[in-house]
Formats: C-alpha cells, sequence, structure tokens
C-alpha cells in the first residue's frame, strides 16, 4: 500500500510518499481503509520532532470502511471513524491507504447517515467533534442557557466546540487573531467576538458586565491563568489545546493566581479508548446525524489529494487552515 512517511524531522518536505506492507488483521484490532483522514496540529508537530511520541506513518484519525475485523466487533464493509488509540504516536497512522487500530478506538457512523455525506465531510468530525462534546459536556458540563468563551475558536476544535454549544443553546463569546474572522464566527451563532490577546479577562469583564460559566481554552499555556479569572465562582476552565505553543507555564501559584471556588481541569484526546474514557462515551451517530440535518455546518475548510499532503502541512503551519482540512485517499 502507499503510506505518507516522515522521512526526517522537519518542514513539509519531510513528508514522502513510499510503498509500505499493508497491515495485517490481528484479533481485537480492525483494519481499514482509509477513504479519507483529517490533518490535526498534533501532527504538524510530530513531523517537526516536537512531540513526546511518533512513529513514520502519522495521522491520528480517519474516515473509511472496514476491511478485516478477526474478533467480529465490525463486519466487513461497515462505514467507520477511527481515532486515537496510539495512532501516529505508537503505531502507524492514518496517512494510508490502510491501517489497523483497536476496535475500541474505532465507532460505527451509521450506515444511513453516514450515506448522506461525502467522506470528506465525514473526515472532518471525528476527531474534532469527539474531543469539543468531551470538554464541553464532560469537562464543564455546559448546560443550556450557560455563558461560554471559548479562546481559539477559528481553529477546527474551536469552530466544533461553537457548533456543539450552540445547538446545545449556550450563550458564546468566541476569540480570534482576525477582525476579518468575525463574520464567520457570528453566522454560527457567536454572540460575541473579541480579539484573543493576553488581556482578554479584562476586556470581556468590562463589556459583559459578568463572569462566565465556562470557558475551554485553546490557545494553552500562554493564556491560560488570564481564563482562570473569567469565570465567577463554580466555574469551570478546560484546557484542552496549544494554538500558542507548546512552552510550558513556568510559574503557577494558585494561592495568587487562582481564584477560591473555580474549577480548572484539562482534556487531551489521546486518553480515548481507555478505560476511563471509552470512545462509545460520545455519541458520534448522534453527532453526524446533526451534521447530515444541516443543524450546523461541518464541511471541510479545505480538502486535498493524498499526493498534495505536503500542501496540506504549508497551509497548517501558515495558520491558512481557516477550520478543519482533509486529505481524501
Amino acid at each position: 500500500m502507499k503510506a505518507i512517511v516522515i522521512e526526517k524531522f522537519g518542514g513539509p518536505e519531510s513528508l514522502v510518499i513510499k510503498d509500505v506492507p499493508k497491515p495485517e488483521p490481528k484479533v481485537g484490532e480492525v483494519v481499514i481503509k482509509i477513504k479519507a483522514f483529517g490533518i490535526n496540529h498534533a501532527e504538524m508537530h510530530m513531523r517537526k520532532g516536537e512531540w513526546a511520541e511518533w512513529v513514520p506513518i502519522s495521522g491520528i484519525e480517519c474516515v473509511g470502511v472496514v476491511e478485516a475485523c478477526p474478533g467480529g466487533e465490525f463486519d466487513k464493509g461497515t462505514p467507520v471513524a477511527a481515532l486515537m488509540g496510539g495512532l501516529g504516536r505508537t503505531i502507524s497512522g492514518s496517512y494510508a491507504e490502510y491501517t489497523r487500530v483497536r476496535a475500541g478506538n474505532v465507532v460505527p457512523l451509521g450506515l444511513a447517515v453516514s450515506s448522506r455525506l461525502g467522506w470528506d465531510q465525514l473526515a472532518a468530525i471525528p476527531e474534532s467533534y469527539a474531543t469539543a462534546w468531551t470538554c464541553l459536556f464532560r469537562n464543564l458540563g455546559l448546560q443550556n442557557g450557560q455563558k461560554l468563551l471559548i479562546r481559539g475558536a477559528t481553529s477546527a476544535f474551536g469552530q466544533a466546540a461553537l457548533n456543539l454549544a450552540v445547538e446545545k443553546g449556550a450563550h458564546v463569546v468566541a476569540t480570534t487573531r482576525r477582525q476579518e474572522r468575525f463574520a464567520l464566527l457570528k453566522s454560527q451563532g457567536a454572540e460575541g467576538v473579541e480579539i484573543e490577546g493576553p488581556d482578554l479577562s479584562e476586556r470581556v469583564q468590562e463589556k459583559e458586565k459578568k463572569k462566565f460559566d465556562a470557558v475551554l481554552d485553546l490557545i494553552g499555556n500562554t493564556t491560560i491563568l488570564d481564563s482562570l479569572k473569567i469565570v465567577h465562582r463554580d466555574g469551570r476552565v478546560c484546557l484542552a489545546g496549544f494554538l500558542g505553543g507548546l512552552a510550558p507555564i513556568h510559574e503557577f501559584d494558585p494561592l495568587v493566581q487562582m481564584a477560591s471556588g473555580v474549577h480548572f481541569s484539562f482534556f487531551g484526546s489521546f486518553v480515548f479508548g481507555t478505560p476511563e474514557f471509552p470512545l462509545s462515551d460520545v455519541p458520534m451517530q448522534s453527532i453526524v446525524e446533526m451534521v447530515a440535518d444541516k443543524k450546523f455546518e461541518a464541511n471541510p475548510s479545505r480538502v486535498f489529494k493524498f499526493e498534495e499532503i505536503r500542501e496540506a502541512h504549508r497551509v497548517m503551519e501558515a495558520g491558512e487552515a481557516n477550520g478543519k482540512m482533509v486529505v481524501v485517499v
């Protein structure tokens, strides 16, 4: 089969298409014929040698059909999504024509629903929406009518969170680095839009006159201390992205920098498929159905061919994605 391989750490030119052996079926695992896969920032960091775990064939998610499943968990030909479970980190990932992943990291998409969407549309859903759903409704416990701030809302993850939160009935304020993206966020249901910056807590509280119920911070360590100032007592803050870079917080003194009674949590999607975080916990078929029913737009911002992977990475690294980019195999 053909696969996209990280030949060496570096820029997009480090990604090379090669012929490699097709994965063999194993009990407890599923071989998937990949139809399309999403592009993620984690894969950029793996390509550059900035991630703790990586394998030559990158890619943390995909959609396709079951090619083989010796354990009988799925019938051959079943349309499925797969994400995490070591994909692209400890086992060969989705930048290929076939992949093999643990059955617990595979979810059926539902033939009746998925047939109404193209593979490129389906590929825009798994990682972004599974992670956004978990952050919003598990970590943040978001309820109808609550006030939510999403920092980094024009990212694929941020737009997924915005769509799900608005559908739930939350009042969302979203941030972006560029004013020209205000219209996009408002068209998706954001009631307010702010320019992202280190003094955001002061600006939003002056404008909104009251604190938020929840903050989903996708910028990361550069903004999380500011985010903790934005929620009221019993409010929740979830850190789940690192758009601002991977550098750690050098000093964090809760006594001085964190308000009493505020709840702070982290979520990393690499835990999907573990006993505490089964992928079955995420209502993936319901999310796909919402997309098929056009309850919100979840189309990819750009679609690339397999041989255009270098250009896809160039666009991602330049910050020009404007949403979820996918590759059709």
